[in-house]
C-alpha cells in the first residue's frame, strides 16, 4: 500500500508480494496470511544487503519493536556474518518500499533480497523511518495490509485509484494495483481481527478522494493497541 511515510510524500505505495500466487479475493482489518505464518518461538534471520550503517542500527530497533518483551513470541536474529538469512535488507533507490510476506521470504534464492527501503536514507526523519520499518516488518511476519481486511468494506473510487497509482512515483500496471489496493483476502486464508482497525500500522494514508464517501486515514507512525493485541494473540 501507499507507503506514505510523511506529510511530503503521501504518495508513496508499499506493495507487499508473496513468493507465490494464492487464489481467491483477499482480506482486509488487522490481518495475518495464514499460509505464511511463522511458527511461534521460531528465530528468524535478518541482513542487509549495504545500507549505511547507521541506517541499518535504526531499522533493526525498530524492527525488534515486534519482537519485544510482551509482543510477538519470535526472535529476530540480525547477523552481519553473511547475508544468506530469511529476511534480506536492501536500500535500492528508485525501486519503491516493499517485503514479501512472512515465511514466504524463505522461496526467495540467496542473495536476492526480500525487502527493500527504496527511499529510506541517512537524511530520513525518524518518524518516517519508524513509519516504514514498523509497516514492512509487520508484511515480514505475515501481516497484509490492513485496507484488504476480507470484507473489503471500503468504497473505492476505482478511476482515481488507477489513474493516481498507474503515474509517477509508483507507475504501477492494472494488475499490480488490483492486488495492492482493491483485492481483498478471502476468510479461511487469513487470520483477522473483527474490525478494521484505521490506526494500524499496517493502514497507510488514504486521500479521502479516493473513496466514494469520503473515507480517509491520516499518517500512522506506530502500532496501534490493535496491532500489539493481534500480534501476541498470533504468536503467543
Amino acid at each position: 500500500m501507499t507507503n506514505s511515510s510523511e506529510i511530503v510524500n503521501p504518495d508513496r505505495w508499499c506493495f507487499a508480494p508473496l513468493a507465490e500466487s494464492r487464489t481467491g479475493p483477499g482480506a482486509e482489518r488487522a490481518t495475518l496470511l495464514a499460509v505464511a505464518k511463522w511458527i511461534p518461538g521460531e528465530t528468524i534471520t535478518v541482513s542487509f544487503l549495504g545500507g549505511d550503517p547507521g541506517l541499518q542500527k535504526k531499522v533493526k530497533d525498530v524492527a525488534l519493536e515486534w519482537t519485544a518483551p510482551g509482543m510477538a513470541n519470535l526472535d529476530l536474529e540480525f547477523r552481519t556474518d553473511t547475508t544468506n538469512t530469511d529476511i534480506r535488507i536492501a536500500f535500492t533507490a528508485g525501486a519503491g518500499s516493499w517485503s514479501y510476506v512472512g515465511t514466504t521470504c524463505r522461496r526467495i534464492p540467496h542473495p536476492d533480497p526480500t525487502m527493500n527501503y527504496g527511499w529510506l536514507d541517512p537524511s530520513s526523519t525518524e518518524e518516517e523511518i519508524r513509519r516504514v520499518v514498523l509497516h514492512e516488518f509487520g508484511h515480514a511476519l505475515g501481516l497484509i495490509h490492513e485496507h484488504q481486511h476480507p470484507e473489503g468494506c471500503l468504497k473505492w473510487d476505482y478511476n482515481q485509484v488507477i489513474d493516481d497509482l498507474s503515474g509517477p512515483p509508483n507507475n504501477w500496471d492494472l494488475t499490480t494495483i488490483i492486488r495492492n489496493v482493491f483485492q481483498a483476502y478471502a476468510e479461511d486464508e487469513t487470520n483477522f481481527t473483527d474490525v478494521v482497525d484505521p490506526e494500524s500500522i499496517m493502514m497507510y494514508s488514504l486521500p479521502a478522494s479516493w473513496t466514494l464517501d469520503g473515507f480517509s486515514v491520516g499518517l500512522n507512525s506506530g502500532l496501534s493497541e490493535t496491532d500489539k493485541d493481534f500480534i501476541k494473540s498470533q504468536y503467543p
